[in-house]
């Protein structure tokens, strides 16, 4: 098997550039953090993409609702934190991140 099949997605993007954020990126985010035994990868996915619609952290929001449906949410639970959202973290913020997911939601359809 070759060497780049091994690489996970942010090593073969990042790795030669930012060796020490893949590391993070691998072992501690996504290997402690989201390994961790106190929520569900389904629960972890839905505080994830809350957060990210709340901070306005759109870069990472696709990403994110893909893993969120792979762990368990669906279109309609993601629409619907999003659209919560919008009375608690501004009507801007849910209306990009609701853009967002409708394109994502489509092109995986």
């Amino acid at each position: 098997m070759n060497n780049d099949n091994k690489k996970s997605a942010i090593q073969k993007m990042l790795g030669d550039f930012a060796p020490k954020l893949v590391e993070y990126t691998d072992n501690v985010l996504f290997g402690d953090v989201w390994e961790g035994k106190e929520l569900s990868p389904r629960d972890r996915s839905l505080i994830t993409v809350a957060a990210l619609v709340a901070g306005e952290h759109n870069g990472q929001l696709k990403y994110h609702l893909g893993r969120a449906k792979d762990n368990g949410l669906t279109e309609t639970e993601l629409v619907g934190v999003i659209t919560h959202l919008a009375f608690y973290t501004g009507w801007p913020r849910a209306m990009t991140a609701i853009m967002i997911a409708k394109e994502m939601f489509e092109s995986t359809e």
